[in-house]
């Protein structure tokens, strides 16, 4: 498989808390991988490290190298603004705006610079079709997207993130806050994504991780407090013969 995103000997630091350390490995193009493993081992940071979100965390230093293709996340000479577009970002609880559904999806092609209304209408018709939305509210879009059941929020939300053409998107916990049969929804949806998009998630559900990944990163902290990447792996190779027992326990529910 064609390499999307990677890392070479990441760390992050919080100040003095060690967040990440040294962590190197492989995302593939056109997959879903799943970074999984127990609350505190670093799995968000790692996620936000690749749209440059931790810059926005006080104290925030990082230091080895990270890729999207071969443009280097970190160099100073990156555009930050022009990476986010490239790598958008689905949060654990929906964060629509207070805005009508229309205007939630315009609002980031208006700000990278399209303005015809006739351009803007066909994004709005464009991802609400591509998340399953378009039938349901092409005849209320000046509704106020707050008003959407949580399941239609984070369907609205992933529809924004694909408004400008992203070619990554990164999911932490989204569907964490949402129903078993929304949940299933969301999932359904990531699969069908994946043929189009490199897609990233964050998820405490290894039943979710074994439905819809591809590849599972398993993260656990270290004696000295840094979240570190234990394994990786192809999921269905990584839940039937994990090469670490510390995975096996993890995957297995003995802790975590």
């Amino acid at each position: 498989m064609t390499t999307k995103l990677r890392t070479n000997k990441i760390n992050l630091h919080y100040g003095k808390h060690h967040a990440l350390k040294d962590v190197t490995f492989d995302i593939p193009q056109n997959a879903i991988t799943a970074i999984i493993g127990p609350s505190g081992c670093g799995k968000s940071s790692l996620l936000r490290l690749f749209n440059r979100m931790n810059d926005l965390i006080p104290n925030a230093a990082i230091t080895g190298e990270a890729f999207i293709d071969d443009l280097s996340i970190y160099d100073p000479a990156t555009n930050v603004s022009v990476l986010r577009k490239k790598i958008g970002m689905v949060f654990q609880k929906p964060n629509v705006f207070p805005a009508s559904i229309y205007g939630n999806i315009v609002l980031s092609p208006k700000v990278h610079g399209i303005k015809r209304k006739c351009d803007l209408e066909m994004i709005v018709e464009r991802t609400l079709s591509r998340v399953g939305l378009w039938d349901g509210l092409k005849d209320g879009l000046k509704k106020n997207a707050l008003s959407l059941s949580p399941e239609r929020q984070q369907r609205l939300c992933i529809a924004r993130a694909l408004a400008v053409n992203p070619e990554v998107i990164l999911m932490d916990e989204s569907c964490s806050a949402l129903d078993p049969e929304a949940t299933m929804k969301i999932e359904e949806l990531m699969l069908d994504l994946s043929s189009n998009y490199t897609i990233v998630i964050v998820t405490h559900n290894m039943e979710q991780a074994l439905r819809v990944s591809d590849m599972s990163a398993f993260m656990m902290i270290d004696d000295a407090g840094a979240g570190t990447l234990v394994e990786y792996e192809r999921t269905e190779v990584m839940f039937a013969k994990p090469r670490d027992r510390r995975t096996e326990d993890y995957i297995t529910g003995r802790f975590g």
